[in-house]
Parts: structure tokens; sequence; C-alpha cells
């Protein structure tokens, strides 16, 4: 009995302190949603409340994050689908989203990517403005003059990796077929001024020409220095023309359109083998572009298009083995004319290939 006692008080006394305790908590509460209701009761926020008072806010507020969502997946698709291998940018990141190793060969790295790239741009626009004071009225005698040297460098490249072959240091027959490709595009897209009258000047042709000479011995030793800097040169170049042809359909789309179209560019976008077509757009299928020529409007804005794909090339090839033509298979060889697998081989530069010579000579000798 006096144990039955004793367990009922302390079952009494337990729920009277734990009612004690809800009151205590209830009258906190209460006090603190006095002072401030907006701030600890969750259930009534501010933007619940607002919603609930004024539907209209809320309708608004859906459609804005939906047209976010919106734009934010279609940016996804766009850099999915144009997404290249690129080196550290300033906040020491890669092109694939991977940080750099956090050490001072990769911070020297990062400078010299700066200076390279503030020297190409320099150069770059010394080169715009001496061709803007020029040619400020005289776009065919212009893109003349721009075609002349576009294609030089994909002539330097050549020779370079010509000169690396003989060494045993490179063999990527992707490179050199791609920058075939891209030479045999800048070449119609030069004859294609030519008969536009762009040459008829014997100025226009002795400026250009001396330029192009220039500019191949500049290319040659820029790409045996550092050919991360001669294809940002180059992607430079490209990007410029891509500008230049994109301003002037702008401004003279309707009188391009009553324009009939030039012989060479209908051959060449439209009849013909679309191979050395289709293998310097890097970025792009086989088979994927096929223009069609009606007019001198449409002539231009696929010579504007044709820039943008190179300006593409160019930025894959800042990476070292980045590049591959589109119409390469899978794996990383080919075969001789023996029937036998050569491995692939490449360098960087000059020092690069020399480096490897020393450390390796037996690779030289297979």
């Amino acid at each position: 009995m006096a144990s039955c006692l004793s367990s009922t008080v302390f079952i009494i006394s337990v729920s009277s302190s734990s009612s004690s305790l809800k009151t205590r908590s209830q009258r906190h509460s209460a006090s603190l949603n006095s002072q401030n209701p907006s701030r600890f009761n969750f259930l009534s926020s501010p933007h619940t409340s607002t919603a609930s008072s004024n539907p209209l806010h809320s309708r608004k507020l859906c459609k804005v994050q939906a047209t976010v969502l919106e734009e934010n997946k279609e940016k996804t698709v766009v850099e999915e689908s144009l997404q290249f291998k690129s080196f550290p940018d300033d906040k020491g990141e890669g092109g694939n989203g991977e940080p750099p190793e956090s050490s001072s060969a990769s911070v020297l790295e990062r400078w010299v990517i700066k200076v390279e790239q503030s020297v190409n741009i320099l150069l770059t626009d010394s080169v715009i403005k001496i061709l803007d004071t020029l040619y400020r009225d005289r776009d065919y005698a212009r893109f003349f003059v721009l075609e002349t040297i576009a294609r030089v460098p994909y002539f330097a490249f050549m020779s370079v990796l010509h000169l690396y072959e003989t060494c045993g240091w490179w063999r990527r027959a992707d490179y050199l077929k791609v920058h075939f490709a891209e030479s045999w595009n800048e070449m119609h897209h030069l004859l294609i001024m030519e008969e536009l009258g762009g040459n008829a000047w014997w100025f226009d042709r002795f400026l250009a020409q001396h330029i192009a000479i220039f500019y191949y011995f500049m290319t040659v030793f820029m790409y045996v220095l550092s050919p991360r800097m001669a294809y940002h040169f180059s992607e430079c170049v490209e990007s410029h023309a891509f500008e230049t042809y994109d301003k002037f359909v702008k401004s003279n789309g309707d009188r391009l359109k009553t324009m009939p179209a030039s012989k060479v560019a209908v051959k060449y976008y439209t009849e013909g083998d679309f191979y050395l077509f289709d293998e310097f757009q890097t970025a792009r299928t086989p088979n994927s572009r096929r223009p069609v020529i009606e007019n001198l409007y449409d002539v231009f804005v696929n010579i504007r298009d044709d820039e943008a794909e190179h300006c593409k090339t160019m930025k894959a090839c800042q990476t070292p083995g980045n590049l591959r033509s589109p119409h390469s298979y899978p794996d990383d060889a080919f075969e001789d004319d023996s029937g036998g697998i050569l491995p692939q081989a490449d360098c960087e530069g000059i020092v690069d290939g020399v480096k490897k010579s020393v450390a390796h000579p037996q690779a030289n000798d297979e």
C-alpha cells in the first residue's frame, strides 16, 4: 500500500513539473513572437504571408523561377556542346573545372599564359588599327588582305610539324589533316575575294603579300617557342575576322541579298567532296553543316560561320593533344604501309622535343 501511494505521488509530481515547463515555454515563445513575430515563426514567414495575401505576386514569382530554370537549362546545353579543354584561367581552374595543383610551377605557368595572351592581343590590336586606317571604306580589299594573312599560320604549323616528324618528335596525323583543311578553307575565302575584285589594286597585293611573309616566319618562331601562344594568336586573328564579317553582313544585308552569289562560293559550299569542309570544323560531326548559297548574302554569312569554326578549333589546339579530326577513329594509333602499328607521339615545342630525345632516345630508334 505504501509503495502504491509513493508511485502515485511520483506520477503526479512528474506530470505537474512537465505541465509547468510547457507553460513556461509557451509564455517564452509568446513573448518572442510579440517582439518579432516573423523571426521565429517559420510557418508564417514574410514570403508565405505575402504570397498568400497576394496571389498575383505568387504567380509572378513562379514565372520568374521557371524562366531562370529554363535559361540555366539552355545555357548548360550550349556550354556542354561547345566545351573544350583549356588552360587555367585567372582563378587557377582548368578547363575541365578541376583546380590544378597549388605549386610554384602552376603559378608560373599561369603568369606565362597571361604574358603570351597579352602580347598576342597587343599585336592583333596594332594590325587592326592599321587595317582600319587603310581600308575604312574598301571592304573587299580589306577582306582580301585578311584572307591572305589568315591562311598563313596553317602553313607555318604544318612546316614545323613536318620538321618535328623528321626528328621523330611528332606523329599525330590529326593535326596535319585539320591544319591543311583550314588552309584549304581560307584559300577559297581568298579566291572569293579575288573574284569580287578585292585584289584589283597593286598596293593591296603588295601589302598583303609582304605582311604574309613576315607573318609566316613570326608564326614559325612563335610555334617553335610555344605552340599554345601561336594557337592563341591565330584564334585572335580568326576572332577579328569573324567580327569583321559579322559587322559587314549586318550593315549590308539588304544590298547583299540582291546580288548574285560568287561562282567560287557556289562550287565550294554546294558541290564536290565535302571531306575537307567537314575536317576543319572539329566542334561538329561530319555532314552536320551543308550551306545553301542563293545570293551574296549567303556567301558572307557562311564565310563568317567558317571563321567561328576556326576559332573553336584554335581554342581546342591550345591544350596539347586535345585536337581530334572529326573523321578520326577512336583508337590512338594508325597503320603504316608495312602493316605495323605506330604509336602516337607529340611535343610541346622544340625544347620539349630535345628533352624527350635526351631522356628517351630509344623511342626515336623504334
